[in-house]
């Protein structure tokens, strides 16, 4: 079957390059990628597999239902949406949208998951359950997921797969991690609330600037000092605004950051943790304050036995040397955690770097560029996958 698998992405190879030339070339943002929608539909109806559009808002779904000698349903999602940058590359196919571009790689994604769509309707007959396609919207917001499991994607769902380009790995080559992949990543706001004054007594004021760099520094330093080092956090304040002259001490200011971790118990305790900070440094100076503490997407766990299947898919398809144990996780975020809650699964890293090159820029970089040959090992290492998990024995 491998065989017959490599044969048939091999073929298909120009044309999956096509398809993600154009994709590359017409970037939509999350929640507006009626194009793209449409022609992730109108490529998975030419393969005879019905779509679904306008699921999770501007999502597409799509199913093949095998031989049915397995009752178990293999979701397999992937993102579309692009981001609000200028695309720096000249390349032929670059983006014709102004101020938008694919730097994080979802028109690879979308294009493997298309790929894969066009060789399991082939050997269809040979899958014994059902695979569903998930190509979801608005990743870059957090939001799509969401918005598709709430249209029931995942109703009767055993296992989902996921996968994420990664320019640090070589293409031809995947990354594959037990356990934590990604960090749960939540929004915080905290408002320092003093009172205003002349800028030349502030004995007679309560400067809340003076008090929320107090706060900064102390939310830095007990990060260190209160924290299991073992169980990392990452608090960013991303943004500062007060004040509103010169010569005046402002009464209000807002801190607006990130709060990234890897284990939920950790996660679980950061609201308290942070609010307990934020009082005893507002006390002491007299300053109130709030803090509002929003908890976004969970922290992706990858199911071990999943992950076991596709790095044993992978081995197969490409060679050990080609299959890397990824040895810690990201401090990044990824809304595929949201599927996890309703089902185990796995999402792996491809390769996508380019090895004759000095520099492989980042993801969300204007100069973000993908070796293109990827494309074939993720769809391979997918299918693959795919028919290798209906022959296990695992179940939800």
């Amino acid at each position: 079957m491998l065989t017959r698998i490599k044969d048939i992405a091999t073929q298909l190879a120009p044309r999956l390059i096509e398809i993600r030339r154009h994709i590359h070339s017409h970037p939509e943002l999350s929640g507006n990628e009626y194009q793209t929608s449409a022609f992730v539909a109108g490529v998975l109806s030419s393969c005879g597999i019905h779509a679904e559009e306008g699921v999770g808002k501007t999502g597409v779904i799509g199913e093949i239902k095998g031989n049915g000698k397995d009752s178990r349903t293999l979701a397999i999602r992937t993102d579309m949406d692009a981001l609000p940058i200028t695309e720096c590359t000249k390349l032929e196919f670059s983006s014709r949208q102004t101020g938008i571009m694919h730097a994080c790689g979802h028109d690879v994604h979308t294009t493997v998951g298309l790929g894969t769509a066009m060789i399991l309707s082939q050997i269809a007959q040979e899958l014994p359950g059902k695979v569903r396609f998930l190509f979801q919207p608005a990743e870059e917001i957090a939001q799509g997921a969401s918005w598709m499991v709430k249209d029931g994607v995942m109703e009767n769902v055993d296992a989902v797969l996921g996968v994420h380009v990664f320019p640090s790995i070589p293409a031809g080559s995947i990354g594959v991690r037990f356990g934590a992949l990604t960090a749960a990543a939540d929004d915080l706001e905290i408002i320092i609330i003093g009172e205003s004054g002349h800028g030349a007594r502030p004995h007679e004021a309560i400067d809340a600037i003076w008090i929320a760099s107090q706060v900064i520094t102390n939310l830095q330093q007990a990060i260190s000092r209160t924290q299991n080092p073992l169980r990392p956090v990452v608090l960013s304040i991303g943004k500062i605004e007060g004040g509103r002259a010169p010569n005046v001490i402002a009464d209000r200011v807002q801190l607006l950051g990130t709060v990234r971790s890897l284990h939920p118990e950790t996660r679980n305790q950061l609201p308290s943790w942070i609010e307990q900070i934020v009082a005893n440094v507002c006390n002491s100076y007299g300053a109130k304050y709030q803090v509002n503490y929003g908890q976004g997407v969970p922290s992706v766990q990858n199911d071990y036995a999943i992950t076991k299947i596709i790095q044993l898919a992978a081995e197969e398809a490409w060679g050990d040397d080609a299959v890397q144990v990824l040895p810690e996780p990201s401090l990044g975020a990824e809304d595929f955690s949201m599927y996890l809650e309703h089902a185990p699964g796995s999402m792996f890293r491809l390769g996508v770097g380019f090895t004759d090159r000095m520099i492989n820029y980042p993801l969300h970089h204007p100069l973000f560029d993908v070796d293109e040959s990827a494309i074939v090992t993720g769809v391979v290492t997918l299918v693959y996958t795919a028919y290798k998990y209906f022959l296990s024995d695992i179940s939800e």
